[in-house]
């Protein structure tokens, strides 16, 4: 089943660069967080802020690492000729969804 209005080629280059620019982001955090292993501050208050902004990092990094998982799938979904297809109901998923969400694999109504 073929996707209106969507070109593939377009597709893998904007799901390739976002998941490279993902892997940087991950590639920052995981150099922040090998600090981590440093000695905290002696004042109280800045070690407060030093593990506070590394639970920030880690769940960015989750983040990252999650939203790189759909860009593989949305990739494989591509190259399987699957991409565009609901992966649950097998509905065309709508173009203007492709468009904000590129590695989306579901439709507006399974995404729930």
């Amino acid at each position: 089943m073929k996707i209106p209005d969507v070109k593939l080629e377009e597709v893998r280059n904007l799901l390739r660069r976002r998941c490279q620019e993902l892997a940087n982001r991950a590639n920052r955090i995981n150099r922040d967080l090998g600090r981590a292993d440093e000695a905290l501050s002696a004042d109280f208050s800045e070690q407060a802020v030093q593990m506070q902004n590394d639970e920030a990092l880690t769940e960015i990094g989750r983040s990252a690492a999650a939203e790189m998982e759909c860009i593989d799938e949305a990739l494989a979904r591509v190259a399987a000729g699957e991409y565009g297809t609901c992966k649950r109901c097998g509905q065309l998923i709508d173009a203007a969804r492709l468009k904000a969400r590129p590695e989306a694999v579901t439709c507006i109504g399974c995404d729930v």
